[in-house]
């Protein structure tokens, strides 16, 4: 069931505006061709199948804090705020177990004394973790908040399996919210959101966790990696996503033809493209950068947020709704109407 934040607040308080947006990516880019030189696949099929051409590692020095940093200072330097009071991190790859990496990065960036947590959604992590945050702000708990997805997600995929090797990258992006009052630009609406734990095993890492902990030692070396059930998760990406994305778009007052740019999860290019199709959107109003960075997973979409704002594809008064879908299962959407004055940091 998808629960709409409209329908468990009578009255609000401030909303949550976006002022600023960043990203980061590291600088090695990993090709088609570099991948089938050790995988039984090839460049045509990779690009036919999921879309993508190339996508970024983390050498074995940067981890998920260090990309989240990075992304983070850039959307600090969008919003042109030198401070925020929390600091949200979505992320499924975390630099260790325990602690959470958000206080880190947080410390880091000389934010002293702030609220810092991680959310853990998957691939939905980043909306999950808006709609916590927008909670917050409403709430009048938070009056700045920076939400950053970020992800190594090299450090828990096989090199060698066919079917998670070539679809995922490493990269971050980050937003600054801060309270605003009223409907004004940039006020992100009320989120459609929830999860579906009877599937939780089509996307997991078998072992290593405090369920398989008696294993450690037994286990096979590739259940420390991701498994993924390909055609389930895509059956119910599509079907989640569009449902959400319908229920967002209804919640704000919108139609689906009224809306000007749909920011959907880079998970493969045939899902976004399905799920576009599901909503009667035509390609040009639907942004992507899979091709070039991959599924990044928590980082996705607020690395397409920056690389649409800053290829123009994002403008002043565009209906922008969001949507992601990841392991859980989990599926959030939103939308908003994008602000004027935003320059992304890339």
């Amino acid at each position: 069931m998808n629960v709409s934040s409209a329908e468990l607040r009578a009255a609000p308080g401030p909303t949550a505006v976006v002022t600023g947006v960043g990203a980061y990516l590291p600088p090695r880019r990993v090709t088609n061709a570099e991948l089938c030189s050790r995988l039984d696949s090839s460049d045509a099929w990779i690009r036919e199948r999921i879309g993508i051409e190339e996508r970024r590692r983390a050498d074995a020095a940067m981890s998920t804090g260090d990309l989240a940093l990075e992304a983070a200072r850039r959307a600090m330097r969008s919003a042109d705020v030198a401070d925020v009071d929390t600091l949200v991190l979505a992320t499924t790859t975390p630099d260790h177990h325990c602690p959470a990496t958000a206080p880190a990065v947080a410390h880091r960036l000389g934010l002293r004394d702030a609220v810092a947590f991680d959310v853990t959604a998957g691939c939905a992590g980043f909306v999950h973790a808006s709609a916590v945050a927008a909670g917050l702000i409403s709430a009048a708990s938070a009056r700045k908040v920076l939400v950053v997805g970020a992800e190594t997600m090299s450090a828990i995929i096989d090199s060698d399996d066919r079917s998670t090797a070539p679809l995922f990258g490493d990269g971050a992006g980050a937003v600054v919210l801060e309270a605003g009052a009223g409907k004004q630009d940039g006020s992100l609406g009320p989120f459609v959101w929830g999860s579906d734990g009877s599937l939780a095993d089509a996307i997991v890492i078998p072992a290593g966790g405090a369920r398989e902990r008696d294993r450690r030692d037994s286990a096979p070396a590739g259940d420390f990696f991701v498994h993924m059930r390909g055609n389930e998760v895509f059956r119910h990406a599509v079907r989640r996503m569009s449902q959400a994305a319908r229920d967002a778009v209804k919640a704000a007052g919108w139609t689906l033809d009224e809306v000007d740019r749909l920011i959907v999860h880079q998970a493969n290019g045939r899902i976004g493209a399905s799920v576009a199709d599901a909503l009667g959107i035509p390609p040009e109003r639907t942004p992507s950068n899979i091709a070039h960075v991959g599924n990044t997973a928590a980082a996705s979409v607020p690395l397409l947020l920056a690389h649409a704002a800053d290829e123009g594809q994002l403008k002043p008064g565009h209906r922008v709704l969001v949507v992601a879908f990841g392991s859980g299962l989990a599926w959030a959407a939103t939308t908003l109407v994008w602000p004027p004055g935003i320059t992304a940091e890339l």
